[in-house]
């Protein structure tokens, strides 16, 4: 038996786009539910999906990829399932089997911003660029890449964006997103300048090193201002790879896995954290409250309590 049902779905929330101009009013939850497509499916097909769904949810990933694998065998043209496959093997940290579904997802529906948006994501986490896969997408599509610049400028990679507007016709759209664009660098340049002032009256004359710490500071600062937590998670773990003596790195890091509901690795991350910590007040009080979260997570409200009654107000 078939029937028509909408399928809808959790999916990273950015930008609401409904024209060639940018939308004025972003998404502020981190996700949102979309509907994605009417189609006919059996009820086979609709139980595995939404079960995929859940597993995933639960990060049961390899129940999750074979749940999706029979539902591609089912019907391989559902456009839904390749990217929810390149999603769960992202989350396994096979990137490049992700790429692969993120590509084939990206074919299905070259105009779709949110297929697109994770294929640069995975990209980002390979540490590849678009051009990569440039040959292997319908890249002259002008919808694809407006939707490209967007993608670009939401993570602040302001010179990639720059890059794909100028080889679009000048539009409102182009006007629009150069004049945000603009409005970005500047903030960033006021945040860099203000960042090197309050380390240079501290610390020691700049090195080589404490320029690759101030990099990562940054990145990672732009990527909690975009709840860009998949990135952030395997940012922060690189960064204290290299700099494993870093409380901000920690509280990085722990933010993300919170923000995965990986409450016992937050915890665990978290509290290490402590151990570096100094005289930062600021940054204390943003550690103390993600242990707060984290203990919240594990059903433990008296280490939770704890926690947040070391927040010091004012900072």
């Amino acid at each position: 038996m078939k029937r028509t049902f909408l399928l809808a779905y959790s999916i990273v929330g950015i930008f609401m786009i409904s024209s060639p101009s940018i939308a004025q009013k972003p998404i502020d939850s981190e996700e949102e539910n979309a509907a994605v497509y009417l189609e006919e499916y059996s009820d086979d097909f609709q139980e595995k999906f939404f079960e995929g769904l859940k597993q995933k949810g639960i990060e049961n990933y390899d129940k999750a990829i074979n749940l999706f694998l029979d539902c591609k065998n089912i019907d391989p043209n559902a456009k839904a399932i390749d990217h929810e496959l390149a999603r769960v093997y992202c989350e396994t940290k096979q990137l490049d089997l992700a790429q692969q579904y993120a590509v084939n997802a990206v074919n299905s529906d070259p105009e779709n911003y949110w297929y697109l948006n994770n294929l640069v994501i995975i990209l980002n986490l390979k540490h590849n660029g678009i051009a990569t896969v440039a040959s292997q997408i319908p890249f002259e599509n002008l919808t694809l890449k407006q939707n490209l610049a967007l993608v670009f400028y939401q993570m602040q990679n302001y010179t990639s964006a720059t890059s794909i507007l100028n080889d679009l016709k000048t539009s409102a759209f182009t006007k629009n997103l150069y004049s945000k664009i603009k409005t970005g660098l500047k903030i960033q340049e006021e945040n860099s300048e203000t960042y090197s002032y309050s380390t240079s009256v501290t610390t020691a004359p700049r090195t080589a090193e404490n320029s690759s710490i101030e990099h990562y500071r940054n990145y990672i600062s732009n990527l909690i201002k975009n709840k860009n937590y998949i990135i952030l998670d395997a940012i922060s773990k690189e960064a204290l790879e290299n700099y494993p003596a870093q409380p901000y790195f920690y509280y990085a890091s722990g933010l993300a896995l919170n923000n995965k509901k990986k409450y016992k690795d937050a915890i665990a991350v978290l509290e290490e954290a402590l151990d570096y910590m100094l005289d930062d007040i600021s940054l204390s009080n943003k550690i103390n409250k993600e242990l707060s979260v984290a203990y919240n997570g594990v059903h433990n409200p008296a280490k939770a309590n704890m926690y947040l009654r070391k927040i010091k107000p004012g900072f």
